[in-house]
């Protein structure tokens, strides 16, 4: 099976593509996916570039699943928005190639990856590097989607034996009232 890792931003989006094996992972690719060369007003060419630099991956690499890092709310809300539309995009091209799309936090990344939830980045990468036998660090974004595929690899098939036993399904929508969901 192979996965692909999506480390959405709108400046650089990390990729990364693994093999599994039973319990084997191997390393197939990984880069990043840049939007520095657009001018930096132009918000729908850079959204563009994530699309089309995210679609050329799913079709050079043919991978099986997908697996993308949910965007919380940061200080910023501006850059916040303009994080939230740069995965819009990415996950709109991982979709459009007919990919089943797992997410997952940051927190459940690191703590999948490296073992706590509070690790650096520079601590992903080398973990990123041992797992999968790398020569050398992967770049700090690369790091990351690899981290995704990586969670996707070992959690992926628990999630999906617990969605099939489970009656209860994802929410489609929600109603709030007074802070809360119901």
């Amino acid at each position: 099976m192979r996965i692909l890792g999506i480390d959405p931003g709108l400046q650089r989006t990390g990729f990364g593509v693994i093999e599994v094996e039973g319990s084997r992972l191997a390393y197939v690719a990984s880069g990043t996916i840049s939007t520095l060369e657009a001018p930096r007003g132009d918000l729908p060419l850079r959204l563009k570039i994530i699309f089309e630099g995210v679609a050329e991956v799913v079709q050079r690499y043919r991978p099986d699943h997908a697996s993308a890092e949910i965007v919380f709310v940061n200080v910023n809300p501006q850059s916040t928005l303009l994080l939230g539309q740069a995965r819009g995009a990415a996950l709109a091209a991982l979709v459009s190639g007919g990919l089943p799309v797992a997410e997952y936090t940051a927190l459940q990344m690191k703590k999948a990856i490296v073992g706590h939830g509070l690790a650096t980045k520079a601590q992903v990468q080398e973990m990123v590097k041992r797992l999968l036998a790398l020569p050398a660090l992967p770049g700090r974004d690369a790091a990351d989607a690899l981290g995704l595929a990586i969670s996707h690899a070992h959690a992926g098939a628990s999630f999906a034996a617990l969605a099939q036993a489970s009656p209860l399904q994802r929410r489609q929508h929600a109603q709030f009232r007074k802070g809360r969901t119901f």
